[in-house]
């Protein structure tokens, strides 16, 4: 039990860390679109992300795709991007219509599958002496969604109140938080360029 705590603790460290930043980003500029009421579709958009998170970590720890990290780290604030860029053509009203997307699905767990990538060799190099990768792999994907979840409900309280005390409108709510994660994604994409 131990040996499992270790690696979900791991998965947690690496969502519930400023040293995240990306990840924290990538998840805000998903979730500053929902309320609590919409919130069943934004934790299947997270849960496709952590299937494609995991399906290429599990991929690289065993040595089956081998990428350039110089690409990856560049794509994933390319991610970022076009995540809160995509957010610019929010309609409040047309919420619900336009998270039945399997598009937005597709794209999300696609995203999923870059930013599993930028993990893999530090996730490598503590599995390296292990037998089995399942175990530990397994209880890094729980840990890594139980933070994620952790930070989007952080997200949607922190909203919830701003918008009702700031009596903005949703539209613009989501206009203002996507421009600040572009703000703060476009230097990441030109220092990795």
């Amino acid at each position: 039990m131990t040996y499992f705590n270790t690696y979900l603790t791991l998965g947690l460290q690496h969502i519930l860390n400023i040293q995240a930043l990306d990840h924290l980003l990538f998840i805000l500029s998903l979730t500053c679109i929902y309320r609590f009421s919409d919130s069943k579709n934004l934790f299947f958009l997270i849960t496709a992300f952590t299937l494609g998170h995991s399906l290429t970590l599990a991929l690289a720890t065993l040595g089956w795709i081998h990428v350039s990290m110089h690409w990856i780290e560049f794509l994933i604030p390319c991610t970022i991007l076009l995540s809160a860029i995509g957010n610019f053509s929010f309609k409040d009203s047309g919420l619900k219509r336009q998270e039945n997307s399997v598009l937005k699905y597709v794209l999300v767990g696609i995203f999923g599958l870059i930013h599993g990538l930028g993990f893999s060799n530090y996730l490598q190099s503590l599995l390296g002496k292990e037998s089995s990768i399942i175990g530990p792999l397994f209880a890094f994907n729980i840990g890594l969604e139980i933070g994620q979840i952790v930070v989007v409900i952080s997200i949607l309280i922190i909203s919830s109140l701003l918008i009702r005390l700031s009596k903005i409108k949703m539209s613009s709510w989501v206009l203002v938080i996507s421009g600040i994660v572009i703000g703060l994604v476009i230097p990441m994409i030109l220092e990795r360029w």
